[in-house]
């Protein structure tokens, strides 16, 4: 639900974006080299059907990005939109109707689907494209790997469309009145907060609150702490319920977070002003004179409920979500995204694989907005607006991605006792009985 959720915001804060731009063959500054390897194919009266979450404006961008391969290659591409994919795409593939390709926003399902051998193992050198042109290659290789029925892992999806979560957001004017300056590190950003306190100011606006989902901004904080203070493989065990929700290297992760939101002295309104506050609303100290408070971690998708008017880069401005230095984790990044998988495979749905892991099927959404990516091989001076180029440097940058961990859980725990716990942390409770509650919930499923 919260990849719902997120999907939904992240297509508002997209509804501001040019609408289909679609560049012509030759234009400076796409690789359009990347077309090459497309002409010599002779795809005429070759289908691709493809089913995805994209709905307008989102789905004309598709569109425009497959018009140049099938202009290359004589393929007819079929797109077809849903705001019900999940559903449709189950009960398609299950009764045997399957696209050629599906773009699932969870791969929680995806791998799901695998594991019923509904999805077709993608070919060793897609694989290799993702390993050697995406940043941090190998997270995005395990993302794309799943078990099919017999339990042997094969290589099913590509991720095209990504979503970045470990931002920190700010006034660069507040920052500069005060003498503060962005920090590098978990230490520096922990220091920078106390330094804020001393300084008689509040450091940070968080707010849990979205009704029905109250508690699921926690788990991304949550999330991004577990990859500060542990290694990529125990974030996976944990999401995969490989150790018990209770772990102390869970309890850590917890406490840390609530280091910054259970101290009266750090967060806007108290620590009990957490749970309650709005998460749409907690950012509006930001832009308070004088500042309610100095920093706000949230998604790239926050700006849609910034105050009018608010240009990012001017009067709001956000920096990486550091990792400590002394943990020597490297640069870790949370974040979510949509991977395209081949349930039904044939010469035109597999040259369309291919021509997704291109730079120019990246670099045409890039200038219509709303898009980032971790390819490395794409002219960045394209991203539509000098926020996203510098949202997706993070992501390029990153020594290691992983997904959203809530979207990967069972949707008990993901998206109920891991929101409700943190509900309660906030609240009051300890993080160790929190812990507990939320594995013993686990056990129960």
């Amino acid at each position: 639900m919260k990849k719902t959720l997120v999907v939904a915001m992240t297509a508002a804060f997209a509804a501001g974006v040019a609408a289909e731009e679609n560049p012509t063959r030759g234009a400076a500054g796409f690789h359009w080299d990347s077309l090459d390897k497309f002409d010599d194919m002779d795809l005429s009266g070759q289908t691709v059907t493809v089913a995805g979450p994209w709905l307008a404006p989102e789905n004309a961008i598709f569109n425009a990005i497959v018009s140049h391969f099938e202009a290359a290659t004589g393929a007819d591409v079929q797109y077809s939109g849903s705001d019900s994919f999940e559903q449709q795409i189950r009960i398609d593939l299950q009764a045997g109707s399957p696209p050629n390709l599906a773009i699932f926003p969870q791969p929680g399902l995806a791998a799901d689907m695998a594991s019923q051998n509904l999805l077709v193992p993608l070919s060793s050198d897609l694989r290799s494209d993702v390993l050697n042109n995406y940043a941090a290659g190998q997270s995005w290789v395990d993302l794309g790997t799943y078990a099919d029925a017999s339990g042997k892992d094969n290589f099913y999806g590509v991720f095209f469309r990504v979503d970045l979560k470990s931002l920190v957001w700010y006034s660069p004017d507040n920052f500069a009145d005060y003498g503060y300056e962005v920090p590098e590190t978990m230490e520096e950003l922990i220091a920078l907060s106390d330094k804020m306190v001393a300084d008689g100011q509040t450091p940070w606006c968080i707010g849990l609150g979205s009704g029905a989902a109250t508690g699921w901004p926690a788990t991304d904080w949550v999330e991004d702490m577990m990859l500060r203070l542990n290694t990529p493989a125990v974030y996976d065990q944990w999401v995969s319920h490989e150790i018990p929700f209770n772990d102390p290297r869970v309890v850590e992760a917890i406490e840390l977070f609530g280091q910054f939101a259970k101290n009266d002295d750090y967060v806007q309104g108290g620590a009990q002003a957490v749970g309650t506050t709005d998460f749409r609303e907690s950012p509006n100290g930001l832009f308070d004179i004088p500042p309610g408070c100095f920093m706000h971690r949230q998604a790239s998708f926050i700006p849609a409920f910034f105050p009018e008017g608010t240009v990012v880069g001017e009067d709001v401005d956000f920096f990486y979500l550091p990792a400590f230095e002394s943990k020597n984790l490297g640069n870790p990044v949370l974040g979510a995204g949509t991977v395209v998988t081949m349930p039904k495979e044939n010469p035109a749905a597999r040259a369309l694989m291919e021509y997704l892991t291109t730079p120019l099927a990246h670099e045409i959404w890039m200038i219509n907005g709303g898009f980032l990516t971790p390819h490395t091989g794409v002219n960045n001076d394209l991203f539509a607006n000098d926020t996203l180029r510098r949202q997706a440097e993070i992501l390029q940058n990153a020594d290691t991605f992983r997904f959203d961990g809530s979207d990967l859980m069972p949707g008990g725990i993901g998206a109920g006792a891991f929101w409700t716990g943190m509900v309660d942390y906030v609240s009051g409770d300890s993080a160790e009985d929190v812990a507990d509650s939320i594995e013993q919930a686990w056990e129960n499923l």
